[in-house]
């Protein structure tokens, strides 16, 4: 059995922490996190790089949740594939209930993994469009954006460098002028999308 990996690199952590010694997956590639910023053009390129490994792998696990444009990206894909369930990477961390509870707990509240702490202000940035605003410093919109938010909530998935990302997520609380919080999560949907792309691989191996 062959499978590849098509994911933002958001999730790149978790996802390697849970099938880097895996023998079965023999193809990876993690896309740049700002694609979403364009939601249409991140489902072409998702669609072409799962599309090129058709005759290479058996089934590709697709590290994105919903993301604003991919509902339905599997049943158009030339690969059979399993994607992972959610509105967005955040959600595919937490589970659909944590992810709401922590809303309604703080409806102001900027969250933070490990693969968003990495990228710190300037994904916040690239995040928001502000980086092709010219003549203006970026911290002038981002002050206004960020005026209903309270809380920057650190998810700590427990993969990596736990205390680097902590530090990191922190220092983009301060630029935001948030409070800072810090949670821990599992990987139990990451887990079960995994396990399903080997049952479909090796189905279909077989």
């Amino acid at each position: 059995m062959r499978l590849g990996i098509v994911a933002c690199d958001i999730l790149k952590n978790e996802i390697e922490h849970l099938t880097k010694d895996d023998p079965d997956f023999v193809k990876r590639e993690y896309l740049e996190f700002a694609l979403h910023v364009y939601p249409e053009d991140m489902r072409i390129k998702i669609e072409d790089t799962v599309n090129a490994l058709k005759g290479e792998v058996d089934a590709v696990f697709v590290g994105y949740a919903v993301c604003s444009s991919l509902q339905g990206l599997t049943k158009k894909l030339e690969v059979p594939a399993v994607m992972l369930e959610g509105a967005d990477c955040i959600d595919a961390l937490l589970g659909s209930q944590e992810y709401t509870e922590e809303k309604k707990i703080c409806t102001g509240t900027w969250f933070s993994s490990p693969g968003w702490a990495e990228q710190g202000v300037e994904g916040i940035i690239k995040e928001l469009h502000l980086d092709s605003v010219e003549g203006y410093d970026p911290k002038f919109f981002v002050d206004m954006l960020f005026q209903s938010y309270e809380r920057c909530l650190f998810v700590d998935s427990g993969v990596g460098r736990t205390e680097h990302y902590r530090k990191k997520s922190e220092e983009v609380a301060e630029y935001l002028g948030l409070r800072h919080e810090c949670r821990t999560c599992g990987l139990s949907k990451l887990e079960e999308a995994i396990r399903k792309v080997k049952e479909l691989g090796a189905s279909l191996a077989s």
